[in-house]
């Protein structure tokens, strides 16, 4: 189909090279010019002086430096031959900015060509990151990057979704059910897929009889701040749910350590008048429909705690952001079992051994939970995500007998 290329602004190459990426052969995973290139843009934002003003940006940096690519490859290295499947199509959430980022280091490594529609929504972390790019790109060693990436902005209401869905082998979609399925209503070839990030549901476990010996409060709360506050718990990954296990004095005793930490964390935090309401409108209707809840103190609108007697199977179905945080108090976390299906994605963990979450998920068969990690660690990226190897859908392998 034609395409009138003035409905999109390029923010990383044009149009005239748009037109010919189904000519552009796949690259192998992992190939030294991709490595090369991620790395040099890894040094050009951690020498930016506006890169120290975005922990998400500097996250991003860390995470592109050459040594953790390579480290990153050694988990690929096979006998077999894996090259990219084409033209990649992504569509980057809105509300979380660097996420563009690391999809599109993920089509990169797995030997693409990537076209990434960024958010439209003003970010000083996306113009940062592109920024560097077109700087980078400047060199001659990474010129062939202008042919192999596209950073686009465009309207929702434009014909460009349906132009690039026409010419993608996989077409990556970030955002809610709704975002997901108004984009599935354009077709893709018949060879193409797509990988969907819809939304999901995480929450944080606490064992108490471990917290109440921490010495270090401040450190867990801001940790647990990045998860959440940092993007307002948008973030599919930001706990909205915290279980807490342990003997029920030491249950209160860290109940009471631990908030008092995070409350002195969200002095900082703007809460914008609407989330204000929105908490107010999901307590009303929490109330409704659960058995009995209880708003905890303190009565701070940047902090609200609210306090279940029971999991009850449709408790994701409560979630608000701008520091809403459901509670409850667990004898085992295998409780979790009435509760996790499939929209839950990550568990931010407290005073748990890696073996014992090992055993839980050996031992329950969730439906749910793909991640597991440390409390502070929810948005850490990886290249393996809502239980996608994206480096193994991406590409293709080519076997010889």
């Amino acid at each position: 189909m034609q395409q009138n290329f003035n409905e999109m602004t390029f923010l990383f190459s044009n149009s005239e090279k748009l037109e010919c990426v189904r000519d552009i052969s796949p690259d192998d995973i992992f190939s030294n010019s991709s490595i090369a290139f991620l790395s040099a843009l890894s040094s050009e934002l951690i020498k930016s002086p506006r890169t120290k003003q975005f922990s998400d940006v500097a996250t991003f940096a860390f995470f592109c430096r050459k040594a953790n690519l390579l480290s990153l490859k050694k988990k690929y290295t096979e006998d077999n031959i894996r090259l990219g499947r084409g033209v990649i199509f992504h569509v980057a959430p809105s509300n979380v900015p660097v996420t563009f980022g690391y999809s599109m280091v993920a089509g990169i490594l797995s030997g693409n060509v990537n076209i990434v529609r960024v958010p439209s929504k003003s970010f000083e972390q996306v113009e940062i990151i592109y920024d560097a790019i077109c700087k980078i790109a400047d060199y001659p060693e990474f010129s062939k990057f202008t042919d192999r990436l596209f950073l686009i902005q465009y309207d929702r209401q434009s014909t460009v979704t349906d132009f690039l869905s026409s010419i993608c082998d996989v077409r990556v979609i970030w955002g809610g059910d709704d975002t997901i399925a108004q984009i599935r209503k354009f077709a893709i070839p018949a060879r193409s897929y797509d990988i969907t990030f819809a939304d999901r549901y995480s929450f944080a476990a606490i064992n108490a009889d471990k917290f109440i010996q921490e010495q270090n409060t401040a450190k867990i709360a801001e940790n647990f701040y990045n998860d959440t506050y940092l993007f307002d718990q948008n973030a599919c990954s930001a706990p909205h749910l915290v279980i807490w296990t342990g003997g029920k004095d030491n249950i209160n005793k860290a109940k009471e350590m631990f908030w008092d930490a995070i409350q002195l964390k969200i002095e900082r935090y703007e809460l914008s008048p609407i989330l204000s309401v929105d908490k107010l409108v999901s307590l009303y209707l929490q109330s409704q429909d659960c058995v009995k809840i209880i708003r905890e103190l303190p009565t701070d609108n940047k902090l609200w705690r609210i306090k279940v007697s029971q999991l009850s199977a449709n408790i994701d179905q409560y979630r608000c952001a701008g520091g809403y945080f459901l509670e409850y108090d667990a004898t085992s976390l295998t409780e979790l079992k009435t509760i996790v299906n499939r929209k839950y994605q990550t568990m931010a963990y407290y005073g748990f051994e890696k073996e014992e979450l090992n055993q839980l998920m050996k031992e329950m068969h969730f439906n749910g939970i793909d991640r597991i990690v440390p409390i502070g660690k929810t948005t850490d990226f990886s290249l393996t995500w809502d239980g996608y190897d994206l480096i193994n859908v991406l590409s293709r392998e080519c076997v010889v007998l």
